[in-house]
């Protein structure tokens, strides 16, 4: 800290955190040294102000057909500045113009979930997580690209066969399921015996 002249008996602390409750204590000193510490102030919080530190890690993806999953790492306790915080999620398809604007109060979210008919399994959407508090809007995350969820495979896997390998195995092949722009990859294969 800036040593203060003698004869000054108030000082004005700067670069503290909004909205934070700090305690403070004064300490004399001259040529021989720095004496005892006062007793400490009473606690006092600074002022709120709008927050300045967005989400990180916005990713998601995954989820139901026409849903589109939106996660991020919570803003901590420190840095939301104020009262009455919450998210701001922004998303639009990616190379549209328009953004669809959703506001989420509670403080420990951190993932969105939208839900619409009209959403194109597999397509990629623009997304930007902010921050507010009472006293406004406070900062967005750069863009990141996330992927509505996919659809339930359309077709059975062909040339299914069979070969007995003994007694009590039978070994069961098939041709793999395509790759589909709209449906994904297909993450496993269920056989059944009938």
């Amino acid at each position: 800290p800036e040593v203060i002249n003698g004869r000054t008996l108030k000082a004005t602390v700067v670069d503290l955190s909004p909205w934070v409750e700090y305690e403070f204590r004064v300490v004399a000193s001259n040529s021989v040294g720095i004496g005892e510490p006062s007793r400490p102030s009473a606690l006092l919080r600074t002022k709120a102000a709008v927050p300045v530190v967005a989400p990180t890690n916005i990713s998601g993806g995954g989820g139901s057909r026409s849903e589109l999953v939106i996660t991020w790492e919570p803003v901590s306790e420190e840095l939301q500045n104020g009262e009455g915080f919450g998210y701001i999620v922004m998303f639009r398809p990616l190379g549209s113009t328009t953004w669809t604007k959703a506001v989420v109060a509670s403080v420990e979210s951190s993932k969105y979930i939208y839900r619409n008919e009209s959403i194109t399994p597999l397509s990629p959407f623009e997304v930007k997580v902010g921050v507010y508090n009472n006293e406004g809007e406070g900062t967005l995350s750069s863009i990141s690209i996330i992927y509505s969820g996919e659809d339930e495979p359309q077709m059975a896997p062909a040339g299914a066969s069979a070969l007995s390998v003994s007694a009590a195995a039978v070994e069961v092949s098939w041709l793999p399921i395509p790759w589909n722009r709209h449906t994904g990859r297909v993450l496993g294969y269920e056989v059944r015996a009938g």
